[in-house]
């Protein structure tokens, strides 16, 4: 599982710890291998944003995450590429490997109920209600995603 956001300090951070905890909670978590990177090379090595972590915190999720940027390996590894937004999908299908792949990327919000295929806002320029935005998109949107999972891929609950 690969969430992919720009500069992975914001959006794919925090879908990758959002999933994390939900999987942990289910019992799911030796299903699943997450992780997040971004499309850009601005923030590699760096922690997430500090209001990310807050919003995360707020909400009862922890964060364990340096930023990364994506690589073509990234494609081969995974079995799940979420994009936050339509540029970054394009990114992500420039890579040279991509159309191997095609079948296994797409955006995040694809399984969210409440704007199948809009994008996840990044919240950078704005203030603490849009993180909460963001969490909040993200957090049913895994929900959706994760039934999604547990039902095509009968996934069980380690005992």
């Amino acid at each position: 599982m690969l969430f992919v956001c720009l500069g992975n300090i914001c959006r794919s951070p925090l879908a990758e710890a959002i999933f994390l905890h939900k999987v942990k909670d289910k019992k799911f978590d030796h299903w699943f291998e997450v992780d997040s990177c971004g499309t850009s090379n601005y923030h590699i090595g760096d922690p997430p944003d500090s209001r990310t972590i807050a919003n995360a915190r707020k909400n009862g999720v922890n964060m364990n995450h340096l930023g990364r940027q994506l690589c073509e390996n990234d494609l081969d590894h995974f079995d799940f590429i979420l994009a936050m937004d339509q540029s970054n999908h394009r990114n992500i299908l420039r890579l040279s490997n991509a159309r191997d792949h095609q079948q296994k990327i797409s955006l995040m919000r694809m399984y969210d109920p409440h704007g199948k295929n809009e994008e996840v806002p990044d919240p950078y320029y704005g203030g603490e209600q849009h993180f909460q935005e963001v969490f909040d998109i993200l957090d049913r949107t895994m929900d959706n995603f994760l039934s999604h999972l547990e039902e095509h891929y009968k996934l069980k609950a380690k005992a």
